[in-house]
């Protein structure tokens, strides 16, 4: 009989655990995004004696469609072009176009070093690739094409959950460029003779079904089977420690007793079974309902028993916010109940506010402390 209440709540656990991950955004995400930029670029090298461009010289447009395998790594393609064109009474007059296709690896440096202990709003990529390029000046009939390789770095300001705004610092190595930027010349050069550099500003849009972009979340492998290996090792400890003639199982999870103690009613007050929260956000995760349906069964099964409901929140933001939300968030488990038909007068919130018992600095930690617990009496 032993065996079968650890098996018991072992499925239990893991039917809470499943409804935490399968779902939730630290896990299901957006991998698409689409890059829209421009601004301007500054040819280093070559130019001709006498050619000059501006220090800051419009313009370049650059499109790009990227794929994230995970929440660090990802791929994108992009198509590139620029304008060169001589500074205003110190160049000689010309004017040359640059375009280029490249692929390019891509490192999300804010997952990578933690930006989410102190930020949910600015992040950083890094990228790198290879591609190939054509410069073209038309008035003096060059046509170059040439090869090359790109790398630099995107700051991210996250607007939504579907935008970003982005600043693009990249240079740009090319190699077998046989004529100078200006088109003026030859270069006699097949390494990687040329160098420009760019800078542009523009918008990432988020592609696909679920509420976030990879570049946003953050994942936690190893927070919900710890506390899920602790749970079944305390309470094996706990039915071990049961004569094996006084356990009795009725039903399961609607009414089960060991040694005349209620077993569900106290795996429920000692926290066994939690609703858990996106950041900021008062409306569960979704499918994680298994803890609701629990309680719920529960509440059908002994009609006499009241409940109270206890939102949290972590520490990030103000202590009064945090009380809202709380609030807001056992309220909205209280409406689940009362539209399932638990009377409102079994039912009692309980605003707890930011919960200082879990690390702050820790994301995998603030996500288990966005919860709603619950305690039975």
């Amino acid at each position: 009989m032993k065996k079968i209440v650890i098996t018991l709540a072992f499925a239990l656990s893991l039917m809470h655990a499943k409804a935490q991950t399968e779902n939730n955004p630290t896990t299901s995400y957006n991998k698409w995004s689409v890059e829209l930029d421009g601004g301007f670029n500054k040819p280093q090298r070559p130019l001709t004696s006498g050619f000059y461009t501006s220090r800051i010289n419009p313009f370049t447009v650059d499109l790009g469609v990227r794929y994230m395998m995970n929440n660090k790594f990802g791929l994108k393609a992009d198509v590139g072009y620029n304008t060169f064109t001589g500074q205003n009474n110190s160049s000689i007059d010309f004017d040359s176009k640059y375009y280029r296709i490249d692929l390019q690896g891509v490192a999300n440096l804010g997952r990578i070093m933690n930006f989410e202990t102190w930020t949910n709003t600015f992040g950083l990529l890094g990228h790198a690739g290879f591609g190939v390029g054509r410069l073209e000046n038309k008035d003096l009939h060059v046509k170059d094409n040439v090869g090359n390789l790109i790398a630099g770095l995107t700051g991210q300001i996250r607007l939504t959950d579907r935008f970003a705004l982005t600043g693009d610092v990249s240079s740009i190595f090319n190699a077998y460029q046989d004529h100078t930027f200006d088109g003026g010349a030859a270069t006699n050069s097949r390494g990687f003779s040329g160098l420009l550099f760019t800078g542009t500003a523009g918008l990432n849009i988020y592609l696909g079904k679920n509420s976030k972009h990879a570049d946003w979340t953050v994942i936690s492998e190893n927070a919900d089977v710890a506390a899920l290996e602790n749970k079944v090792a305390n309470l094996e400890a706990l039915v071990n420690k049961i004569p094996e003639k006084q356990v009795v199982i009725e039903k399961p999870v609607t009414n089960t007793v060991v040694n005349d103690k209620d077993v569900v009613k106290e795996m429920i007050n000692d926290k066994y079974y939690s609703v858990y929260f996106d950041f900021n956000k008062s409306t569960p995760i979704e499918n994680s309902t298994a803890a609701i349906d629990v309680i719920l069964a529960y509440l059908r099964k002994n009609p006499s028993a009241s409940l109270d409901i206890v939102g949290h929140a972590d520490q990030v933001g103000s202590s009064e916010y945090n009380d809202k939300l709380s609030n807001a968030r056992a309220n909205n488990i209280k409406t689940i109940l009362e539209k399932a038909g638990i009377s409102s007068s079994r039912l009692n919130v309980i605003s707890e506010g930011a919960d200082t018992s879990i690390q702050k600095d820790s994301a995998e930690a603030r996500r288990l402390a966005r919860r709603v617990t619950f305690k039975v009496k």
